[in-house]
């Protein structure tokens, strides 16, 4: 089964970015690679449970088993040594990031609390968008009793754009919610 915005991408995203950005091909429209999802968890430093926590929920909202990320130096300040776990991410690609992407815009976004959508600054030189979402209750698959702390995770869209301005093009084709 194709995921509904990868046919939304090949029926309507594609001829538009190829009429407004006058590409002569498919290929050069710029496409999604993938998205990664990670999550920083000070508190496993103290609790090891939080991060088998935080994997756990982390891999019921993306689908995907998560991968443990360790600290490369260590950091007296904030107490971590070298190869200690801080947290965790999961890299999704084809059909499982068109899936997420899909639950991201139109069930998670819409149930954050006085939304008003997402800087268009927060894209590099390259054409990726990074943004931030505060707690992990806004997906369906968490469930709110079962959650022992609330936590944050980092969301990055990696595209192959080679602008800002066809990446943030793309997005808005997406449905992507920018403040105006």
């Amino acid at each position: 089964m194709i995921p509904r915005l990868l046919e939304r991408y090949r029926s309507q995203i594609i001829p538009e970015m190829k009429k407004s950005m006058n590409y002569h091909s498919d290929m050069q429209v710029p496409r999604i690679k993938k998205i990664v999802v990670s999550m920083g968890v000070s508190a496993s430093l103290q609790d090891a449970k939080a991060l088998e926590k935080s994997m756990e929920e982390l891999g019921m909202i993306t689908g995907q088993k998560p991968v443990v990320c360790k600290a490369k130096t260590a950091i007296s300040n904030f107490k971590i040594k070298k190869g200690q776990a801080v947290g965790c991410k999961v890299t999704l690609r084809r059909n499982m990031m068109y899936e997420f992407l899909d639950r991201l815009l139109n069930v998670a976004l819409p149930r954050i609390r006085d939304f008003k959508g997402f800087p268009d600054t927060s894209f590099d030189n390259d054409g990726n968008y990074s943004m931030g979402v505060s707690e992990q209750t806004i997906f369906p698959e968490v469930e709110i009793d079962k959650i022992s702390r609330v936590q944050g995770m980092n969301i990055t869209i990696t595209t192959n754009a080679k602008s800002k301005k066809e990446a943030e093009e793309l997005l808005r084709l997406f449905g992507f919610p920018f403040r105006s």
